[in-house]
Order: structure tokens, then sequence, then C-alpha cells
């Protein structure tokens, strides 16, 4: 019997963790551009507040519904009872601890950005000079930092759960699946091809 952590999806997830440094570099990038002209803290509020604050309240609210990738999402009622536990385990209190502390940890990664990006202003010269739009592109590469922070932390949590405890989980229900969870993107009854996707067990479980 394949374990959970077979699933394709948690470790393309999990991997989505190597895009973080680009994103991260964008948002330094823009926070270089231009002359400072409101005090430091509103420039940071700013940025958070539109990097930070809608991932953390969704993953409050209703957390991210792993099973989807780039735009596409799989149908709810096509998940396994397996997938249905681990969406459980994605839906639990633990996990939205998890994503205060990332929140918290993002903003003092974007404190130390702020800080050190007059070193690289030089670098930015080839961008338009206009703060205020630099200000919201750096907010939305911040937003695309702490995507790729989030749903990889929450995976993560399921990636430790040891085989009994995981054993013992109820499944969700469906109805409770589309209550509690954001689905994003066009929903299909696949995302992966099934002989990737058996493969790819082939080689986790070996």
């Amino acid at each position: 019997m394949h374990s959970f952590r077979s699933e394709p999806i948690l470790w393309i997830h999990v991997a989505g963790l190597a895009t973080l440094p680009v994103f991260l570099v964008l948002c330094l990038l823009f926070l270089s551009v231009g002359e400072p002209f409101l005090p430091v803290w509103m420039e940071l509020f700013l940025v958070a507040a539109i990097g930070v604050l809608p991932l953390l309240w969704m993953q409050l609210r209703r957390p991210f519904y792993i099973f989807a990738l780039l735009g596409i999402a799989l149908k709810p009622e096509n998940l396994t009872e397996r997938q249905r536990k681990i969406l459980c385990l994605i839906n639990t209190k633990l996990n939205r601890i998890l994503a205060l502390v990332a929140a918290v940890l993002s903003i003092l990664v974007l404190w130390h950005l702020y800080q050190i990006a007059p070193l690289v202003a030089n670098s930015a010269k080839f961008l338009p000079q206009w703060r205020s739009l630099a200000l919201f592109l750096a907010g939305l590469a911040f937003l695309g930092s702490n995507l790729f922070l989030q749903i990889p932390v929450s995976v993560m949590r399921v990636l430790v759960t040891n085989d009994t405890e995981f054993a013992g989980i109820e499944p969700l229900s469906l109805e409770k699946i589309k209550q509690d969870f954001t689905i994003l993107g066009v929903r299909v009854n696949q995302i992966l091809p099934r002989l990737l996707q058996s493969l790819f067990r082939i080689n986790t479980d070996s």
C-alpha cells in the first residue's frame, strides 16, 4: 500500500520553496527604486498589507486547497479517501499557528530587505523611478514569496505526520471541503497524468 507521502502534489508544493528567493530578490529590487516619500513604518505597512495579509487571512479562515496547481484544481468529488485525510491535516489549529509564525518571519525578512535596499539602488536604475509604483510591485513580489512560503509550510506539516496518526484520521466530507477551503482555479477531473503519478509513487516508496 502506498504511503500518503507519495502524493505528488505534496512534493510539488514543497518544491515551490525554490522560487522564494526569486520573489524576495524582486521585492528587494523594487524597494530600492526611488526616494522614500512616506515614513518607514508606513511604507513597510503598505508592502506587508499587500504581501502578507491576504494570504494570512485565507490560511486562518479558509486554507488554500492544496490539490490545485497553476490555475487548475482537482474537483473535490474526485478526491480519494487518502486525499481527504490529507486535507483534514491542512485544516487544523496547528496549521493556523504555523501560518502566523510564517507571517511574522516574513515580516522580519521584509524589514531586513528594506534596510539593505539602498545598497542595491544602482541595480534598479533601469526601472522607472516611481516610488509609489515600486512599492506596489514590491508588495506583489512579497505576496508571491509568501504564497510559496505559506503553502509549503502547511504541506510539510502533513509530511511529518506519522503513519499511525494518519490512519486514525477521519476523511473530510465533500461538504466540509467546499465549505472550509479556498479552491482557486478551473476545476478538472485530473491534474497530473496517471502515468506520472504512478512513476512518482514508485520513486517515493522505493
